[in-house]
């Protein structure tokens, strides 16, 4: 989960995996690879689920560049994957980058949901479930700035296969309105349905 609405200087990243995960450090050095400070990590158990927290900056502020959260998200899930193989059947990632992809596939045009609701007279808020891979986040952002759209802050949660993410969206300063709304929702659901050999087929 990478969540950029509860801390206003820093982007906070948690981690949850089963109780065999104990990577703390094999993380947080991951993210300082990157170029990151870890200004605090904590680790929590609940039930037999751990969960590893780190608050995260870049040159004394929150990460805010989308090619960067989206290096974060798949840095961290290598690293599970490294560390962790037992993840690779159990993360759609493990299709892509893990030592055995997983057996239940999903089934995108099942798994896409698409939702725009008011947020306040200033925002709306985007809800997106569907089928994870490489570049997801990066490229619902472009659909969402095609349509002239701003993103003011997200949370991306990544669940095994499903990428569950919110987007707090405006356009100039205001909430979307039901026509704006009914375009990006159409345009997402399109793009994220299509099947990946489209551009190149004929």
């Amino acid at each position: 989960l990478i969540d950029q609405d509860s801390d206003r200087d820093a982007t906070i990243v948690q981690l949850s995996f089963g109780d065999r995960l104990g990577a703390l450090l094999d993380t947080m050095k991951a993210l300082k690879d990157l170029g990151l400070d870890v200004t605090k990590g904590s680790v929590s158990t609940d039930s037999s689920v751990t969960q590893t927290k780190f608050h995260i900056m870049r040159l004394g502020r929150k990460v805010e560049d989308p090619d960067m959260l989206e290096t974060i998200r798949l840095t961290i899930i290598n690293n599970l994957l490294q560390y962790h193989p037992e993840s690779s059947e159990k993360l759609a990632m493990g299709e892509f980058f893990g030592i055995k992809a997983p057996e239940n596939k999903i089934d995108v045009e099942v798994a896409t949901h698409v939702i725009v609701e008011d947020d306040g007279p200033k925002r709306s808020m985007l809800y997106i479930e569907t089928a994870d891979r490489p570049g997801l986040l990066l490229e619902v952002i472009k659909i969402i700035t095609d349509v002239n759209c701003d993103v003011e802050s997200a949370e991306i949660d990544t669940e095994g296969l499903v990428a569950k993410d919110k987007f707090h969206v405006s356009y100039r300063g205001a909430k979307l309105n039901s026509s704006l709304s009914q375009v990006l929702v159409n345009c997402l659901r399109y793009y994220l349905r299509r099947p990946e050999t489209d551009e190149d087929s004929y």
